[in-house]
């Protein structure tokens, strides 16, 4: 009898442990999803401004892009948004590895670019523009620049642009920043990049050398890409992007940036 009972009582304790065991990797899986949910992962490139780049006082990376994404995540209860500054060709395959949950760094959308990764809708409608220095009278739009020496950054929209001009010797560079003062150096003769990143390169002092030619091209948009498996948090950035602009909220994040002209 009191061997019975042993058991019966063993059997009640194994199976109270079992049932602990099971609830406890439960709970642990939900904390897992909690703990994703906590903190949203950004690559950048941050040498585009004003989109993104570093803070003279203290290196944190700032910009448009980056207010805009902090907003949004906030939309979508993250808790934190990590920023992570990186090459612009490097943030491909750092979404492939993981590394990245989005990548945010005034990339435009694609039809090469969709059919590996997801974008979420517009945020902004760029183009682009050519520069050259203010003594070169020679180039006058961009069918002058046959032949000719024009700086881009790599991996961009402009370098694509350059790589259809007759005859151009293309040199492309890691950032924006660094074609411009290659421009100034006297060693390209043209740089072709982003529409409002060019505008805000000339309004903060490179106007002193450079100026704009031709007729800027409209009709880029910028987009946050993500790989093809979150396409629940594309959804949501989506989601909260519409919130923003309902609200009012992105238009001020824009003006901070840009001035009082809807993007």
């Amino acid at each position: 009898m009191k061997s019975w009972v042993k058991k019966l009582a063993l059997t009640g304790i194994l199976a109270a442990l079992v049932v602990t065991s099971l609830s406890g990797c439960g709970n642990s899986g939900s904390k897992d999803a909690a703990q994703q949910k906590k903190e949203l992962i950004v690559g950048t490139e941050p040498s585009f401004a004003p989109f993104e780049f570093p803070d003279g006082k203290d290196g944190e990376i700032t910009g448009f892009d980056m207010d805009l994404i902090k907003a949004m995540a906030k939309k979508l209860g993250y808790e934190k948004v990590t920023i992570k500054g990186m090459g612009f060709d490097a943030l491909f395959p750092a979404m492939n590895a993981g590394q990245i949950d989005v990548a945010m760094a005034g990339m435009s959308i694609t039809e090469e670019r969709k059919k590996q990764f997801l974008f979420t809708n517009p945020y902004y409608e760029s183009g682009l523009m050519t520069i050259v220095r203010k003594d070169n009278n020679e180039i006058k739009s961009l069918d002058d620049l046959k032949g000719k020496r024009i700086g881009v950054q790599l991996g961009t929209t402009g370098a694509q642009e350059a790589e259809k001009i007759e005859g151009a010797k293309v040199t492309n560079f890691d950032t924006s920043d660094l074609a411009c003062l290659e421009l100034k150096n006297g060693n390209v003769d043209a740089v072709i990049s982003d529409l409002p990143v060019l505008e805000y390169f000339l309004k903060k002092g490179g106007a002193s050398y450079a100026k704009t030619v031709g007729t800027p091209k409209k009709g880029d948009f910028y987009g946050i890409a993500a790989p093809k498996g979150k396409k629940e948090l594309v959804d949501g950035l989506n989601k909260a992007l519409k919130e923003l602009k309902d609200s009012g909220e992105y238009q001020k994040i824009h003006d901070k940036w840009f001035g009082s002209e809807t993007k």
